[in-house]
């Protein structure tokens, strides 16, 4: 795929950014942003059938690893980290990996993301199956670690998808499930990390979020199943069961502590 065919490499419909003030910046900024969300929806139709085919494998005791590298992969791995505090999974449900390990997410690691075949071979450490899904996310298209994850995973039998930020990659072909969000070109020419890398974090969102729920980590509208890690998450639970339950703060907060989550401390009742 040539540059010239990458939107995400054309010219920011802005110049002589380094002259314009702080308000217009930011303003312009925002501008940009403002079409992510609908770039987002548009891709709805191509994000459900993922999620779909995801949930199936999952409830056979299927993973779901995203696979990136540089903000790409940073946003993978904080999406997955979020989940087992906030739905009370294992870790090892959804997995985020970046090209040049752990280190790459607060240091850029040279030329990791060069590596076809690393991809694979980092997905091999966790002994994957033909249950677990990759999801791979790269704005570009035609990072090479990310497509030759995805090309080698779907060899083996796994389900594979991805997030791009341009029409027709081999990225997208090499995927059973392409998820392209079109945000068209970057504030600062070339910068994915912007529009590109909301969209990601955004269907992200969406695919972890449903999946979680579809799942049954989610009750009503709450997070019942919550690890409760600081006083925040203590607090939010015990007015939970304040509110499920009619208990005074204390009483809520007894009962959820010995139970060690909401949703166990209501099955107690």
């Amino acid at each position: 795929m040539d540059l010239k065919d990458k939107i995400t490499e054309q010219p920011s419909h802005f110049d002589h950014l380094e002259q314009m003030s702080v308000s217009e910046l930011l303003q312009h900024i925002n501008e940009e942003d403002v079409g992510v969300a609908e770039a987002v929806r548009l891709a709805i139709p191509q994000i459900q059938p993922f999620v779909e085919a995801v949930e199936e494998r999952m409830k056979r005791g299927g993973r779901l690893f995203y696979i990136g590298a540089g903000t790409s992969g940073r946003l993978g791995v904080l999406d997955a980290s979020e989940l087992p505090p906030t739905f009370g999974v294992p870790d090892t449900w959804v997995i985020g990996l970046i090209a040049g390990g752990d280190q790459a997410l607060r240091h850029a690691v040279e030329k990791a993301e060069d590596i076809p075949e690393q991809g694979w071979e980092d997905l091999l450490e966790y002994h994957p199956t033909a249950d677990d899904a990759v999801l791979g996310i790269a704005a570009s298209g035609t990072t090479p670690y990310v497509l030759g994850a995805i090309q080698d995973a779907r060899k083996n039998g796994l389900l594979t998808g991805c997030i791009t930020s341009n029409h027709h990659t081999p990225l997208a072909q090499a995927a059973e499930y392409p998820i392209e969000t079109i945000v068209g070109p970057e504030f600062v020419t070339g910068s994915s990390r912007m529009k590109s890398g909301t969209a990601q974090k955004m269907v992200l969102n969406m695919i972890s979020t449903s999946l979680m729920i579809r799942l049954g980590r989610v009750e009503g509208n709450r997070m019942v199943k919550m690890q409760l890690t600081n006083a925040k998450l203590v607090d939010r639970g015990t007015r939970m069961l304040q509110d499920m339950l009619g208990l005074s703060y204390d009483e809520a907060q007894e009962r959820l502590l010995e139970a060690g989550s909401v949703d166990n401390a209501c099955q107690n009742s």
